[in-house]
């Protein structure tokens, strides 16, 4: 199983958007993934969880600091997902990657992602600065 590619970063000054896409490698599952979600990391921290969407209808989920301005969506028909961001800020600079999950749970305020490829494909960069 190939783990999915994030692409589309780039570098922006506050209040700009960007829109990362994520392909999704279907070959050789014998399951469709439980959802796909993007994590990023920032320059001397460790990975966070951004946001996540079900591969089915039903489930979008978004740490705090990017609800209303990022917006996580997919297009089943082409294998993809996308993150739309916008209002960036410098805080959102950071390398972002998507992978799939086959769980996901959220428990005194911290999501944990269960992942059903557990490798990493290279992730994008994303800098905002004035």
């Amino acid at each position: 199983q190939v783990p999915p590619v994030a692409s589309g970063g780039g570098s922006v000054q506050p209040g700009d958007s960007l829109r990362l896409s994520c392909a999704v490698s279907l070959s050789g599952r014998p399951f469709r993934p439980y959802a796909v979600a993007w994590f990023r990391q920032a320059p001397g921290n460790e990975r966070e969880f951004v946001a996540s969407i079900s591969w089915l209808p039903g489930s979008i989920n978004y740490i705090d600091s990017v609800k209303g301005r990022f917006t996580i969506s997919k297009d089943n028909a082409e294998d993809t997902v996308y993150l739309q961001m916008n209002s960036l800020s410098p805080e959102d600079t950071a390398v972002y990657y998507c992978n799939t999950l086959k769980g996901l749970t959220f428990l005194s305020g911290v999501y944990t992602p269960e992942y059903d490829v557990g490798t990493w494909g290279q992730g994008t960069q994303v800098t905002v600065s004035s």
